[in-house]
């Protein structure tokens, strides 16, 4: 019996992001999970697909800006995912409404149970991929939402404490 190992995923629930990058010329957003490194530094981890137009952006711009999705906005995450920011402009083709934070910024989401804009600090390639480790230089946080997370190929909202 064959073991499918990229099933392996699914296994464990990840956070849910909405990744927002921009230079000076063009803007994109993607859909990704991502991690902190450590409590007492805000540093995350994120992984981008080296041929996707985020990851070009993400190299000009040398930051980006985690969203972190809220209930409202899984449909949206689906959505993200699905389109490819070369061809079009996804915030304009999706509705995606934006605090603007000036050129060559990644915006903030409206609607994210929070958004975090981070500096590259380093960044590492690993087979299609480049894992990005970047340090949080600001956040803001809409405490009417509540985010969700990816488990089992499904979206979650994250609301009741288990004690």
């Amino acid at each position: 019996m064959g073991v499918n190992l990229s099933d392996v995923t699914r296994l464990i629930p990840c956070s849910v992001a909405l990744l927002s990058v921009a230079t000076k010329e063009r803007r994109d957003v993607m859909t990704c999970g991502c991690m902190f490194v450590a409590e007492d530094q805000p540093f995350f981890i994120v992984s981008v697909a080296k041929h996707i137009f985020s990851h070009s952006l993400i190299e000009a711009a040398g930051e980006f800006a985690i969203n972190v999705a809220s209930e409202g906005q899984a449909g949206l995450a689906r959505k993200v995912g699905a389109l490819h920011g070369q061809e079009i402009d996804k915030y304009q083709k999706l509705g995606i409404q934006t605090e603007d934070r000036g050129a060559g910024k990644a915006p903030f989401i409206k609607g994210s149970f929070a958004s975090i804009p981070c500096k590259v600090l380093t960044s590492y390639p690993v087979g299609k991929y480049t894992v990005y480790i970047a340090e949080a230089t600001d956040f803001a946080v809409d405490g009417a939402q509540k985010p969700v997370a990816w488990y089992g190929d499904r979206y979650f909202a994250l609301k009741d404490e288990v004690r």
